[in-house]
C-alpha cells in the first residue's frame, strides 16, 4: 500500500543557529513593475533519454557533453549519453572508495569537479572530471557537544561551499536560516534568512501538534556559482540577490493574480510530495561510543487509496511560486517556478542579477529544471507511475 505525506506531526525538530537578516520579503528598495513579459514556449527538447529513472532532481553536464545523474531510488550513479540514448553506471554499491549506498544528488563543485551526496554512507564525495572518486567528508558535522550541522546541500557554489537550510525550533519560527558551510575549510556562517511556510499549533490531551498549512507562501532560494544567494520573495513576488560580500540587490515587485486552491490542486500538491519522498535521518551511538547518523530517501509512488483532503490544512490561494530550489543558469538568471492552476503547463520566470523579470518560459505538463550545461538546460518529467525521464533543451 502506498503511503501519503503525514498530515499531522507531533513535536518539532530543533536546529538552533545564531543568524542575522540579509533580506526581507517586502522588497524595500525595489520598484513595482507593470511591465508585461509575454510567456513563450521553451520549445521542443533536442534530446530525450529513453529509459526511466527512479527519481532525479539534479543533473551535471560533464566537459565532454555527457551528463552525470544520481538516482537514489535506483541506487546508481549514471554517466548518461543523451545523444546515443545510453547510460553507464559509475562506481558501484558499497562502503569503500569509489562506492556508494544511495547516491542522492550531484552538484557542480570547484573547478571541473563534482560533489556527490551519498545518503547511504552519510558522506559527501568529491568526483573529478574523469569521474574518479576523491576525498570525502561526513554529512553530519559535529562540533563538541553542540547540535550537529547536517550538510545536505540545497545548493553548492564554485568556491567549495555548500548551502543548507536551518529551520529553527519550537514554536516554529516564521523564518529559517541559510548556512554556508565551507567543505574544504571549517567555516560555517549564516548568509541570509528566508520566510518559512505557515503552521497551525494544536493542543490536545495527546500532546502538541505542529500542522503545516499546505500551499501557504514560502520563500524559495538558490545559489549562483560565484556564491551569490538569490531569494524569491513570497510576500511581494520578486527576487533579491545577496553577493558574497553581503551587498543586497532588491528586485522589482511583480504583480500576479493568486490562484484559488481546489481539490485538484490539493491532489497535485500531495502527489508531488509523494514523488519527492523526503529524506529520513536516524541518529545513534555506536558500540565504541561514537555518534552516528544515517540517511535515506524513500519514494512512495502514486497513491492507491482514497485521500481525505480534509485531513490536511490548506491555504486558500496558491502562492506565486513553488518553494523548490531556485536554479541559476550560466547566464546568471534565476529560474523561479510559478504556481498555476492544477493541470496547467509548467512556467518558469527568469530574473537577471538586477532582480528584473526578463523572460517567462513554458513547458508542456509537469516538468522540473534539474541542471544546466553551457548551452543546455536539463529537465525532468514524469510518467503515470511517477518514474522520471531526463530531457535536454537548448538554453534560451
Amino acid at each position: 500500500m502506498s503511503s501519503l505525506p503525514a498530515a499531522r506531526h507531533a513535536g518539532w525538530a530543533v536546529a538552533a543557529a545564531l543568524c542575522v537578516y540579509a533580506c526581507g520579503d517586502s522588497g524595500t528598495g525595489g520598484g513595482t513593475t507593470d511591465n508585461f513579459v509575454q510567456a513563450e514556449s521553451l520549445g521542443p527538447a533536442d534530446a530525450v533519454f529513453p529509459e526511466d529513472f527512479g527519481y532525479v532532481h539534479t543533473a551535471v553536464e560533464l566537459p565532454d557533453g555527457h551528463v552525470l545523474v544520481a538516482d537514489p531510488l535506483g541506487k546508481a550513479l549514471y554517466r548518461v549519453d543523451m545523444d546515443d540514448g545510453t547510460r553507464t553506471v559509475v562506481g558501484g554499491l558499497g562502503e569503500g572508495p569509489g562506492e556508494y549506498l544511495q547516491p542522492d544528488a550531484v552538484w557542480p563543485f570547484q573547478g571541473d569537479s563534482i560533489l556527490l551526496v551519498d545518503l547511504g554512507n552519510a558522506r559527501l564525495v568529491r568526483i573529478g572530471p574523469d569521474l574518479g572518486f576523491g576525498a570525502s567528508r561526513p554529512i553530519a558535522t559535529f562540533a563538541g557537544d553542540e547540535a550537529p550541522v547536517m550538510v545536505l546541500p540545497d545548493a553548492v557554489d564554485g568556491e567549495g561551499n555548500a548551502f543548507v537550510s536551518v529551520l529553527g525550533g519550537y514554536p516554529p519560527p516564521d523564518s529559517g536560516a541559510i548556512l554556508r558551510v565551507g567543505l574544504t575549510t571549517a567555516a560555517v556562517d549564516t548568509v541570509a534568512r528566508y520566510k518559512l511556510r505557515e503552521y497551525e499549533i494544536t493542543e490536545t490531551d495527546d500532546g502538541t501538534y505542529v500542522i503545516p498549512i499546505r500551499l501557504s507562501p514560502q520563500d524559495a532560494w538558490g545559489v549562483a556559482p560565484d556564491g551569490s544567494v538569490v531569494i524569491a520573495r513570497a510576500g511581494h513576488y520578486g527576487v533579491n540577490w545577496m553577493a558574497p560580500n553581503g551587498a543586497v540587490t532588491y528586485g522589482d515587485t511583480i504583480p500576479y493574480a493568486p490562484v484559488p486552491v481546489t481539490r485538484t490542486d490539493m491532489a497535485e500538491d500531495l502527489r508531488a510530495a509523494q514523488r519527492h519522498g523526503g529524506i529520513s535521518m536516524d541518529s545513534g551511538v555506536s558500540e565504541d561510543g561514537a555518534r552516528t547518523t544515517n540517511f535515506s530517501r524513500g519514494g512512495f509512488g502514486p497513491p492507491d487509496e482514497e485521500v481525505d483532503y480534509d485531513d490536511y490544512t490548506w491555504h486558500d490561494v496558491k502562492p506565486a511560486f513553488h518553494n523548490a530550489v531556485v536554479r541559476v543558469d550560466p547566464l546568471g538568471r534565476a529560474w523561479v517556478r510559478r504556481h498555476l492552476p492544477a493541470d496547467s503547463d509548467t512556467r518558469y520566470d527568469l530574473f537577471n542579477r538586477s532582480g528584473q523579470l526578463v523572460r517567462a518560459l513554458t513547458l508542456e505538463s509537469d516538468r522540473i529544471v534539474a541542471g544546466f550545461g553551457p548551452a543546455h538546460v536539463y529537465i525532468v518529467t514524469f510518467d503515470e507511475l511517477d518514474l522520471a525521464y531526463l530531457e535536454r533543451y537548448r538554453l534560451p
